[in-house]
């Protein structure tokens, strides 16, 4: 399985808002500026976000993004699913029944073995990432990178 760079973003983005003060906001742009990506690109994954409930757009001239709910309420799942979505990573097309080789429907009865075992370790790549909050990432950060992402992301007053 291949996730799109795009959600290496998402998941960066996530982790230094909740590096912020509560209640503090970071723009499009200075998050685009803070990891070199395009802004108009970031923008749409950032709104990708704000409507799976991970993040809540502020307007105004201090207007930005900050996360939805704590930290510790967010999953690195929840990130994934509002970017990427949920539907699932393999789809069986029974090519078991098809072809010069195509199995008797009398050996097709049960969920093909291949699908029932991707099915398992999607699942198990799912439960994965649920179990892990944004707040546990933001704990096992080098010391002083917090710091320096609130410096970094601080707007001018």
């Amino acid at each position: 399985m291949k996730l799109p760079e795009s959600t290496e973003w998402a998941l960066h983005c996530v982790t230094s808002l909740a590096q912020l003060e509560p209640g503090a906001t970071a723009s499009a742009a200075q998050l685009a500026a803070h990891f070199d990506v395009p802004p108009a690109y970031l923008a749409k994954q950032l709104q990708a976000l704000v409507r799976g409930g991970v993040l809540v757009a502020a307007t105004g001239p201090r207007g930005g993004f900050r996360l939805a709910r704590a930290a510790g309420e967010l999953t690195l799942l929840q990130i994934v699913e509002a970017v990427d979505g949920s539907s699932p990573f393999y789809q069986c097309n029974e090519l078991r029944q098809r072809g010069r080789g195509a199995a008797p429907p009398e050996q097709c009865r049960r969920t093909c073995a291949l699908a029932a075992r991707m099915a398992d370790a999607e699942q198990a790549w799912r439960n994965s990432l649920a179990a892990v909050t944004v707040a546990e990432i933001v704990a096992g950060l080098p010391r002083g990178v917090p710091q320096r992402t609130r410096a970094l992301l601080r707007r001018p007053g």
